[in-house]
């Protein structure tokens, strides 16, 4: 469904409660990035894809239908083949008692799908328009769950052998072993899992989903498959089949929904077997752009400041799942021109950049991060991106490419931004060259989106705010003010504006509690979510900008509270006070925040 933006602003205008700033905002986004504006009001949270569908039903005079998938009747959905309802984005959802069959699609003014659909059903159909996902889901009703799947496939096994050998044709590419690999990569990616898990227990190997940074069991299969499963998934991946007893790592890539999918392979020996970790990258995907990794105000404009530098180092920290890789493939996505040499040492090489020289670390070859470093500056580089700073050597090394007229960016392992600092004295580096090189540190959490078709709103009470102050450390930092001082901000746009039209009470009341409302995940979810109440990730960030406030401290080695606290004092947002505010815009919630901040 391609909207025409004049369409998308007449709707956005006379149907919700769009400004003309965030318009002539959205305007200028599109002119950068060129997307299309509904995507971007989207994006932004202007309106949720269902609403816009909806305005635009009621626009064009096409009736818009919530699919509902698991209510739609095999019987009625097999009316039109698969094949021809992924080629036309079209799905029967029902029949009424004039032998009418009511159709739902995704671009009802596809007049090429409207003719073939006809066609195909007979001139008695009704045409209504549903969201993307609502048709995915309902395209995906053409197969079972995956536990109906796997047992079609694995009831075809020799039920009489019990042994866990491994024959040839078991391998073969058309065997039960090989469908059942096929079904469970194809339900992880279709469920946006980033990771598949197929662990061995005792009596059973149970399959589970890291989905949305929660891991999920989906599935219990007879134990005797074990070692099938792992030779086809160590073929696929051009591992050793017959090694058990060590480690090993492997790559393949497959197809989905035409969409091109690497998995990144790891076999671990444990107690009960081989273990197979498979990490799912989707490298038919375009990077995500700033806004829509969760940066916006002065977060989003230290960064962009930052990375335009023609020299100096942007350090990214956080655990490991944090999201490094992700926010540094959209860095250099936004970099990568012709007119610049890119090169990066990583391991593992998780996201391919068209443009891009790409090392992988190889400590067996000789490859290491000090190395490989060592390596790319005689390659003549613009841009250099190394996977992590390990050690002492590889941190030297970094900060002397900075100086000497490169932009570096890289990876450490701290709490938060202001201990990546006294990090790299830890490793050696000058006080006096850290202040000089580095130009922002960005310290980032992944947390639960909410569901935007279920989410719900509620008022906190009085022990929920203590609680909520408490934890997020309102009540030190100029209490009540500072409250109404955050929810300003999450009443701002949240595009990377920042304009203060009210002052920090205004509207907001003065009663102990100046949160009006927060939101929550819905107890059962919708269909759109799959009955989870989230759906998908954001980010969450504190991006601390070298000032010269901050440069004095580094060089007198202040210890990284005192770093913070001046950064704070610079308008910086902790990543717990930017989580809050997104929790006020109902993007996440409170305990989500608190979640993936627990340990800092």
């Amino acid at each position: 469904m391609r909207i025409p933006d004049s369409l998308v602003e007449k709707l956005l205008s006379h149907s919700t409660k769009t400004t003309k700033e965030q318009l002539a905002s959205l305007r200028e986004q599109e002119a950068t990035e060129k997307k299309p504006l509904q995507d971007l009001a989207v994006i932004n949270n202007l309106i949720s894809e269902k609403d816009l569908t909806k305005l635009y039903a009621e626009e064009i005079e096409i009736p818009f239908v919530e699919l509902v998938a698991k209510d739609i009747k095999h019987d009625v959905l097999k009316l039109l083949p698969e094949r021809i309802a992924r080629q036309y984005n079209a799905v029967v959802f029902d029949v009424d008692e004039n032998n009418t069959k009511m159709v739902a699609m995704q671009d009802p003014d596809d007049i090429q799908a409207l003719n073939f659909l006809q066609k195909q059903l007979g001139t008695g159909i009704k045409v209504h328009i549903t969201t993307s996902s609502l048709l995915q889901a309902a395209l995906d009703q053409y197969r079972g769950n995956i536990s109906s799947e796997l047992t079609k496939v694995i009831a075809t096994e020799d039920e009489a052998d019990d042994s866990e050998e491994v024959s040839e044709e078991d391998l073969a590419e058309d065997s039960p072993v090989a469908q059942t690999v096929n079904i469970i990569i194809e339900y992880g990616v279709k469920a946006g899992a980033s990771d598949i898990h197929i662990e061995p227990r005792e009596d059973f190997v149970v399959v589970r989903y890291r989905i949305d940074g929660m891991l999920r069991e989906a599935n219990k299969l007879p134990r005797k498959l074990l070692g099938a499963l792992v030779s086809r998934i160590k073929i696929l991946s051009n591992l050793k089949i017959d090694e058990k007893r060590s480690p090993q790592d492997g790559r393949f890539k497959v197809e989905v929904s035409g969409q091109i999918y690497a998995l990144r392979v790891s076999t671990l020996p444990i107690l009960d077997g081989e273990k197979v970790v498979m990490r799912i990258l989707n490298e038919s995907s375009k990077p995500a752009d700033f806004t829509e990794l969760g940066f916006w105000g002065k977060a989003l404009a230290d960064l962009k400041n930052a990375i335009v530098q023609p020299h100096g180092m942007v350090l990214v920290t956080g655990p490991t799942g944090s999201g490094k890789s992700t926010t540094l493939f959209s860095v250099l996505s936004v970099l990568n021109t012709p007119n610049v040499n890119i090169s990066t040492v990583e391991d593992p090489i998780e996201y391919h950049v068209i443009g891009a020289n790409q090392t992988q670390v190889n400590p067996i070859a000789g490859m290491t991060f000090s190395n490989g470093l060592r390596a790319l500056l005689r390659q003549d580089p613009n841009i250099i991106m190394i996977g992590e700073i390990r050690d002492g050597e590889t941190a030297d090394l970094a900060v002397q490419a900075s100086l000497t007229g490169h932009l570096v960016f890289s990876t450490l392992h701290t709490s938060n931004a202001a201990t990546c600092l006294p990090r790299l004295l830890d490793m050696g580096v000058e006080p006096f060259l850290i202040a000089s090189t580095v130009r922002v540190v960005v310290a980032q959490r992944l947390v639960r989106r909410l569901c935007f078709d279920c989410r719900e709103p509620f008022t906190p009470d009085a022990p929920t705010m203590k609680q909520i102050e408490k934890s997020f450390r309102l009540d030190q930092n100029g209490g009540m003010k500072r409250m109404n001082e955050l929810e300003v901000l999450a009443m701002n746009d949240g595009i990377g504006k920042s304009s203060k039209t009210k002052s920090a009470t205004d509207d907001l009341g003065s009663t102990t509690s100046s949160i009006n409302k927060l939101w929550k995940a819905h107890d059962d979810g919708c269909d759109s979510c799959n009955h989870n109440g989230y759906k998908g990730r954001i980010g969450i960030y504190e991006v601390l900008s070298n000032s010269p406030e901050i440069q004095k401290l580094i060089v007198s080695s202040s210890a990284s509270e005192n770093i913070e606290q001046t950064a704070i004092s610079e308008d910086m947002l902790t990543m717990k006070l930017d989580g809050f505010i997104k929790s006020l815009r109902g993007e996440t919630t409170i305990e989500e925040i608190l979640r993936v901040t627990s340990q800092d």
